[in-house]
């Protein structure tokens, strides 16, 4: 890992209750309930109460769908600049960390406004296990470093470094890292377009 990755995670370290005064104040300002934007999200009430207070804090996943439901973006949220570009150099990559166990985001996109696709890479700590997840969309996981097992509706899948996995994400899926070093995954998400109630 970079020495700029390592120390956006260290300025990030407090993210879950910067991430979830963001949330509720959002969610205030456009008069919305918790189990107005947990039906919106496909999440439960009590896990957006609990990002809210910063006591757990979402997948990327999770995250775009909160975003969508409260019509902003994860930028906006983190406090992040939106930028669009169809070239990154490798060490001006956007990145920032969901939680504090580890788990680090570099954006590789998207190159411009309205992109389909969300690509970017994700670091996490040995013993990890990603939120279980269902919803509208498709994935794909290149494995860079490391080793997980990836549940993907009643299948098991152990994954190795070079291993791909690509996926209709209607079907219930999470992992779990397994390796005793952190992995480095490629991924790129679709995310659905939502209406915007007028």
């Amino acid at each position: 890992m970079s020495n700029a990755t390592v120390q956006a995670a260290e300025k990030q370290k407090d993210q879950p209750a910067l991430l979830g005064a963001a949330i509720r104040h959002r969610r205030k300002a456009m008069g919305k309930t918790l189990v107005e934007v947990a039906k919106d999200a496909e999440l439960t009430t009590g896990f957006i109460s609990q990002v809210e207070r910063g006591i757990s804090s979402p997948s990327l996943a999770s995250l775009l769908s909160i975003a969508a439901s409260l019509q902003t973006s994860i930028e906006q949220l983190l406090s992040v600049p939106e930028e669009y570009s169809e070239h990154i150099q490798k060490d001006k990559r956007q990145t920032y960390s969901l939680g504090l166990n580890g788990r680090l985001y570099e954006k590789l996109g998207p190159g411009f406004a309205g992109a389909l696709f969300h690509p970017s890479i994700i670091h996490r700590p040995p013993g990890h296990v990603s939120e279980k997840m269902c919803h509208v969309g498709e994935v794909f996981c290149y494995l860079m470093e490391g080793q997980i097992e990836y549940h993907l509706g009643d299948e098991v899948h152990v994954m190795s470094a070079g291993d791909t996995i690509h996926h209709d994400t209607s079907k219930p899926h999470y992992s779990k890292v397994i390796s005793d070093t952190e992995t480095v995954e490629m991924w790129i998400s679709s995310t659905p377009i939502r209406s915007i109630p007028e």
